[in-house]
Parts: structure tokens; sequence; C-alpha cells
């Protein structure tokens, strides 16, 4: 066994060299045992207890990997996220265990790190981020309408499911919208659409909205419309609300169409300058 050498001091140390994730899991148990006793009675933010934090984290990344392990089927990429997620929560288990229960520190740890695992999976799995309490609101949905599903063979009502849930028929409708959140789909997706063949998901949604620029410039020009005179708001009203024509207009205020188009121009060009960046 790799023995862990004990100053005069009373510093718990592995001997010089030694790298702790090369541990073997026997030897790993039983110098856990002598470092975690040891980190209970050392100052926090010392030198000591920060070797000997790290040198526990570092012999149990083992444990890290076994848990780790029931989730391979996420892919290497993803696999290594999930041991750095395992990791926090060996670290946790490493700042919270009491050497006086008298528990094995595996099965203290365990736990902290497949929660630490399965919290990752559910904060990050979800396409639109939802609150927690519906993302847990729709696992509870899916369980519920399985089992009424398979008890009545139809599928259940929103009161049905509201009653087994022990929530509001409201709160039952939230989750399934919530639902909606977990997955999502490429706008490249295939659609088969029958004898006409495939399609592609865009070919079915909202497309560019070319005046949805206007909407800045209309936000612009409002406080320069405010600015001018009543005569001037009306010209403009006939013109671009009423849409009169010119003629119209000069009949309606007894002028001629000529000054019309005058008074039209000179207040557009204000308008214009005004919206135009300074300098």
């Amino acid at each position: 066994m790799t023995a862990a050498l004990t100053t005069r001091a009373g510093a718990v140390r592995l001997p010089e060299g030694t790298d702790p994730s090369q541990v073997t899991p026997k030897d790993a148990r039983e110098l856990t045992r002598l470092f975690l006793a040891r980190l209970a009675q050392l100052e926090e933010g010392t030198e000591e207890h920060q070797y000997a934090r790290n040198t526990l984290i570092e012999m149990n990344l083992s444990l890290v990997r076994y848990a780790a392990a029931r989730f391979r089927s996420r892919g290497p990429q993803e696999m290594e996220d999930i041991v750095q997620v395992g990791v926090i929560g060996l670290i946790k288990a490493i700042d919270r265990f009491e050497v006086a229960r008298e528990v094995e520190f595996t099965s203290f740890s365990i736990p902290y790190i497949v929660g630490e695992i399965k919290r990752f999976f559910r904060d990050t799995s979800w396409a639109v981020h939802v609150p927690r309490r519906l993302q847990e609101a729709r696992a509870q949905l899916a369980q519920a309408t399985e089992e009424l599903s398979s008890r009545l063979g139809r599928t259940p009502t929103v009161a049905e499911l509201s009653q087994l849930m022990c929530l509001s028929e409201e709160e039952v409708i939230e989750a399934r919208l919530a639902s909606n959140g977990y997955t999502s789909a490429s706008l490249d997706a295939a659609i088969s659409t029958g004898e006409e063949g495939e399609s592609v998901l865009a070919d079915f949604i909202g497309r560019e909205d070319t005046k949805l620029e206007l909407v800045e410039d209309f936000h612009a020009l409002a406080p320069l419309v405010a600015q001018l005179d009543e005569r001037d708001r009306l010209l403009l009203h006939m013109r671009f609300v009423e849409e009169r024509t010119q003629a119209e207009i000069g009949e309606r205020l007894g002028i001629s169409q000529m000054h019309v188009s005058r008074l039209l121009n000179r207040l557009l060009a204000r308008l214009r300058e005004g919206m135009l960046p300074t300098g």
C-alpha cells in the first residue's frame, strides 16, 4: 500500500513524487480516511488544508468516473463535461463529510456526484430554458399521463391529470406548454407532405418581415411629429392617414394644389433631416 507520511507537526502527506490520481482504489479508501480525519483538524485556507483537500479530490477521481460511467451513452464529448460536473459533486462531498458519523466516504460521496450530474442534465437538456418547477412538473406529467393512459385505456383529461398530480388544472396546462421547450427541431428538418414529397420546417413558419425595420423609423419619427404645429400635423394626417390627394387637401384648406405640394415638400424635408444622424 502507498503509505502516507506523518511529520512531527502531524501533517499527513503522500510520499514525494506520488501521483494521487494513480493510487489504487483499495489504497485510496484507506488513505482517504486518514486525509479526511486530518482535514477536519486543519484550519481552512492554510497551505496544509489545501494540500489535503486537493489530494482527496485527486485520489477519488475514480469514484467520479465510476458514477459517470452510467451516462456513457451521452457520447465521448459530453462525457468529459459529465466528469467535470461529477468532480463538483465530489468536492461538495469532501467539504460536507463528517468523520464523527463513521460513514464510509464512498457511500457518502456517490449520491453527491450522481446528484450533481443529474442536476446538470436537468438544467442543460432543455432546448429552451424554463423554470425549475416546470421542469419537475413536466416529468411528473409524463408519469401521470402514462399511468392514467394504461389504467383508462385512453388519453387522460386535464381534470384527471390534475387530480392525480395534486395540481390545479392551470398548472397542468402550463406544464404541457413547458414540455414543448424540451426539444427543438432544425429549420432544415424534412417533413413529409404526402404525394408532394418532402418539405422543410422553414417552409411552414413565418417568413422575414421586410417592413420590420419601419418600426425603428416610426419610433424616431414620433417625437419630430409631436413638435409640429397643428396645421402641419393636420396636413400629414390628411395625406398619409386619410390618404387624400393634394387637390382634396387644397380644397379642404382653401389653398391651391401647388401650395399643398410646396408645404408637403418642405415639411417632409424637415422631418427627413431630423431623422438623419447629426454630423
